[in-house]
C-alpha cells in the first residue's frame, strides 16, 4: 500500500493499559491507547484537504510501547493507511478489535 495517504496529528494523551507482550529479544511492550488530534495529511504529496468535520478531531488508536520515549505527548503521530481510511469513513475510536 505504498503511496497511500495517511493522516497525521499530535499526541494529546497516552493511557497505559495493563496488557503486555514480550518480543524475541526480551523487550516488554505495553499496550497503550493514544489520543491523536488530527492536523492534516502526512508527507510532501498531500492527500487533499482534510474534511472540515475532521479538523482537530480526536482519534483513539492502539500503539505498543516499550521505551520511555514511546509515551511522549505533544509529538507528531502518523496513522497507518488502514487507520486513515477508517477515520475518513467516520470512525474515531479505533481501539476496539485491534490486535496489532
Amino acid at each position: 500500500m505504498k503511496g497511500a495517504r495517511r493522516l497525521q496529528g499530535v499526541v494529546v494523551s497516552v493511557v497505559k493499559t495493563g496488557e503486555f507482550r514480550e518480543d524475541e529479544e526480551g523487550g516488554r511492550w505495553r499496550k497503550c491507547i493514544f489520543t491523536i488530534e488530527l492536523r492534516g495529511f502526512a508527507g510532501r504529496a498531500r492527500g487533499g484537504e482534510l474534511p472540515a468535520e475532521l479538523r482537530e478531531a480526536r482519534v483513539r488508536v492502539v500503539r505498543w510501547c516499550c521505551l520511555d520515549w514511546h509515551f511522549r505527548m505533544g509529538v507528531r503521530a502518523t496513522l497507518t493507511p488502514e487507520e486513515t481510511e477508517a477515520v475518513l469513513r467516520g470512525k474515531l475510536d479505533l481501539t476496539r478489535g485491534d490486535e496489532s
